[in-house]
């Protein structure tokens, strides 16, 4: 069933640019994707997309699970919060303040992705957080910040002290509350937050084994974070387009209806 048929929902495709429509398909693929790996929270944490050429963004449909969410029924909203489109759906408000700082300060960002799986809280209630244990690790650690946790994200104070945790990052892990990615694609976020649910897991893992673990030494670090730096300023991005044709298919096949 497709978020069309949960609530009465309009095609949107000949109200919205190209542009924007293009970014409504990929956000509701990137939605579904979430759903697919398991990584959602029932109708909880959220992403967010800019709709190309202005600071407007837009978000889920609160009450919709990621599997239900379409292009069209996204809903968009300014800086403000403020619905720019007729919508019969409201937003997170949790998810207006987190996205809504991130997309204030950094124009370089076009979508923000943030979940809550167990393997994320789980490291993100660990006092060392993210430790380099994996490959996946290094990637992670080259462009990663910390926010400490203030409760349900209500507080519009609160804003001001993410941004400034945030800085110039692509990752960030939020203590006992999850994960966050930053980055100039929605293509390069999911990525992103594979790669870091990745070593969330690997690590869970690893330190349930009980064994003496082997730390990658700092010189591989220094090493692997002046390089990721340099990718991450390219103009290429993270690399996320490249398996972003075969995660659409995989979504077809498995998950179709995000593109209505």
């Amino acid at each position: 069933m497709t978020a069309a048929q949960v609530l009465p929902t309009p095609n949107l495709k000949d109200q919205v640019s190209a542009a924007e429509w293009q970014t409504r398909v990929d956000l509701a693929a990137c939605y579904r994707l979430i759903a697919l790996y398991g990584w959602d929270d029932l109708i909880f944490t959220h992403i967010s997309a800019k709709v190309p050429g202005s600071d407007e963004f837009l978000i889920n449909p609160f009450g919709l699970m990621f599997h239900e969410i379409s292009a069209s029924s996204l809903v968009k909203i300014d800086l403000a919060g403020n619905k720019l489109m007729d919508s019969p759906f409201n937003i997170n408000p949790a998810g207006y303040t987190i996205h809504s700082a991130v997309h204030e300060v950094r124009h370089d960002v076009a979508c923000v992705l943030h979940i809550h799986t167990a393997a994320g809280i789980a490291v993100s209630a660990q006092k060392q957080g993210l430790l380099p244990l994996s490959q996946q690790s290094l990637f992670v650690l080259s462009s990663l910040a910390y926010h400490g946790y203030e409760g349900v994200a209500l507080n519009h104070d609160e804003k001001a002290r993410l941004q400034a945790d945030l800085g110039d990052k692509n990752f960030m892990i939020l203590p006992n509350h999850g994960l966050l990615s930053a980055a100039g694609s929605i293509a390069d976020a999911f990525l992103m937050m594979f790669t870091l649910q990745r070593a969330c897991e690997i690590q869970v893992m690893a330190q349930s084994g009980g064994a003496e673990l082997i730390h990658i030494p700092q010189q591989i670090l220094d090493g692997a974070k002046a390089m990721l730096a340099g990718v991450m300023r390219s103009p290429q991005g993270m690399g996320g387009a490249l398996p972003w044709p075969a995660l659409l298919r995989k979504l077809d096949q498995q998950m179709p209806g995000y593109a209505e």
